[in-house]
């Protein structure tokens, strides 16, 4: 296992006003509907999760940074756990031209939103039980997923994860390696049930058998 935070240039991007989300809105209403995953998550307003995500590109550079790094070629089958309206999927196959993408996914307003040259290849489900053969994937990877899954289903998502995996695999969760750093996660996060310093996720992964690399994602 490697930690590998491909997604740094992507997160320096986003603003965010943490002290906002708590004192200005009702914080427990407002994760009650982003738990839906519906609408007010992907699309509405941004006290109830991403504000609006629409496709924009910014995903391309990072499909190249993974891509490059595993080595990923034309007739590899990749997953992405997790994968809302599949930008990244989608910039897999713009990168290298000939590969095999599938996502799946808890939302069904994410996949009915989806982008259009990959939303043949979704499916609605649950990660913590993949309606796949073991090792049916060249490349496996989870974007801000598992944080959202309670101790006893994050077991069986990751378990989940590394069974349908040839080899390489990357996921990324949440963390905080401070208190300044905890304490923006938990004014921040709408949907996280499971909150731990990047030491017990390792743990974690060790005991679950995961043998694939992760990153994670700071709230300075």
């Amino acid at each position: 296992m490697e930690e590998i935070n491909f997604l740094e240039k992507y997160q320096k991007s986003t603003p965010r006003d943490y002290v906002e989300r708590v004192v200005k809105y009702d914080k427990a209403d407002c994760a009650t509907r982003a738990k839906s995953w519906g609408y007010d998550y992907w699309d509405g307003d941004r006290a109830f999760g991403y504000g609006g995500y629409h496709y924009d590109g910014r995903w391309h550079a990072i499909a190249q940074d993974i891509a490059k790094h595993y080595g990923l070629k034309a007739g590899d089958k990749i997953l992405d756990i997790g994968c809302g309206k599949a930008f990244l999927l989608y910039e897999f196959t713009q990168v290298v031209p000939g590969i095999e993408v599938t996502g799946i996914d808890i939302s069904q307003y994410a996949i009915d939103h989806a982008k259009e040259e990959v939303k043949d290849k979704l499916h609605v489900g649950n990660c913590i039980e993949l309606p796949w053969e073991d090792n049916t994937f060249d490349f496996v990877y989870s974007i801000n997923t598992f944080h959202n899954l309670s101790v006893d289903e994050l077991q069986r998502a990751v378990t989940e994860m590394e069974r349908v995996g040839k080899k390489n695999k990357w996921c990324c969760i949440e963390s905080y390696r401070n208190e300044k750093e905890k304490a923006n996660l938990l004014y921040w996060q709408l949907t996280c049930e499971s909150f731990f310093r990047p030491a017990g996720w390792e743990w974690l992964f060790n005991q679950w058998g995961y043998q694939g690399d992760y990153g994670f994602i700071y709230f300075p």
